[in-house]
């Protein structure tokens, strides 16, 4: 019977995309390509921009949206009636305590409830720590919907690999794991993304294996992260330069080459707290990942100190002093500002009495004022700065190059390179 109704899929996808991030709008971009897309979000003016032409978050341009008569952008719910394969890919943040926010999964799957029919299949992209999907989803979707999981529909998950301002590793060129609720549900998540993923598929045996794969990539380039950065708290009270050290280290073929630094964005910032909740959970505690977490967490404490300490050996007054930060996003070349390590640098910045600016033209000033109350400036002055931190390697700020850079300096001052960009000769500090 089921076999019968999801070949139905098969021969007629109806896809829904629920959540028009930097994940969801790619797929129902790639998707409606081939196929009839529902493209769903709740933001009203996100759904706007979209219809208009415009995506704040740079990954998909005005003449690919607009040529897409099989993409469908609304928030009316209503329009997700005719769908029969569903694709969620809402954010799945961590709270003020640093535990997992599944509040959007949650909604998601409450609205998706009151329209599943028999036969229909969601697959979950959202990143979450393993058991997620069936041991929370699943009852939210009976509930709602009145049918039965495996018999009357199905489930997938397919963890996102997106990778904000990646022009290469793009969503069609990195292989996609799929799984599936059943051996037939699996058939068919693995067939519709075949049908847009040139870089090919992975069949994962199970939906908490694939769930699991997906936390861990992420936590494993934390830890890795973390290691050097540890590795940098070391070598500089023993006055040794963790770049030289790093060069050196780097000509051994399978030394890996992670560099010290701010960590955020939306998921290796994130990920890692996923696993350690549901660890505990299980009864144990996290000794590695933890602690990964705390010094990347601790890593713009560690980079003001040190940037304090030399303002105070140059006889530079702390208080009232005026620090530029160059770059306000998690990574080089986005817009991207979740969890971004930049702010935690303001607010250390801002603790010790330090005035201070933050100029980044890649972000929307609007968004930053939002969530984080904060005003970006236009343009850096000549001569007005005590210090100025090259914290995000935007082209646009690398391009102003370091004469330029310094000039926002006054003469007695200090640059920051915390990017390792800048001609070493030319900066008063490097982490």
């Amino acid at each position: 019977m089921s076999k019968n109704i999801l070949n139905e899929i098969k021969k007629n996808p109806k896809i829904g995309v629920i959540g028009l991030g930097y994940v969801g709008l790619p797929l129902a971009v790639e998707l409606a390509k081939k196929n009839r897309v529902i493209a769903f979000d709740i933001n009203q003016i996100r759904v706007d921009e979209l219809n208009g032409g415009l995506d704040k978050t740079l990954e998909i341009s005005p003449d690919q949206l607009s040529g897409l008569p099989n993409l469908k952008i609304t928030n009316d719910k209503a329009l997700l009636d005719s769908v029969n394969f569903y694709i969620v890919t809402v954010p799945t943040p961590i709270d003020n305590a640093k535990q997992p926010d599944l509040s959007p999964v949650i909604s998601a799957s409450q609205m998706l409830a009151k329209k599943l029919s028999k036969g229909d299949v969601i697959v979950y992209e959202s990143t979450v720590y393993p058991g997620v999907t069936e041991e929370i989803c699943v009852p939210l979707l009976e509930e709602g919907s009145n049918l039965v999981f495996n018999e009357d529909f199905f489930l997938g998950y397919s963890p996102e690999r997106i990778n904000p301002g990646d022009k290469e590793h793009s969503l069609t060129e990195i292989m996609k794991v799929v799984s599936g609720s059943t051996p037939e549900t699996l058939d068919v998540v693995d067939f519709i993304y075949s049908t847009i993923v040139n870089a090919g598929t992975h069949r994962a045996p199970s939906i908490k294996v694939a769930e699991a794969a997906k936390v861990i990539e992420n936590i494993q380039r934390d830890i890795n992260i973390a290691l050097i950065n540890e590795l940098t708290i070391i070598f500089d009270r023993m006055n040794i330069d963790i770049d030289e050290v790093l060069k050196a280290a780097g000509t051994k073929w399978n030394f890996l080459p992670f560099r010290p630094g701010l960590v955020g964005g939306h998921c290796i910032g994130v990920d890692p707290y996923y696993l350690m909740y549901k660890s505990e959970i299980a009864g144990y505690r996290p000794e590695i990942i933890t602690a990964g977490r705390r010094l990347n967490d601790g890593m713009p404490e560690f980079t003001v100190a040190k940037l304090i300490k030399k303002m105070i050996a140059k006889s530079i007054p702390i208080k009232s002093s005026k620090v530029l930060l160059l770059g306000f996003a998690f990574k080089e070349n986005c817009p991207d500002v979740r969890n971004t390590g930049v702010y935690k640098l303001h607010t250390e910045l801002t603790d010790y009495g330090v005035e201070v600016d933050v100029f980044d033209p890649w972000v929307d000033k609007a968004q930053i004022t939002g969530i984080y109350g904060m005003e970006l400036i236009s343009q850096p002055q000549k001569s007005t700065y005590d210090a100025a931190i090259l914290c995000v390697a935007h082209d646009c700020i690398v391009d102003l190059g370091v004469e330029v850079i310094r000039g926002f300096c006054k003469e007695k001052s200090i640059l920051f390179d915390l990017k390792y960009i800048l001609p070493k000769q030319k900066v008063d500090l490097r982490l």
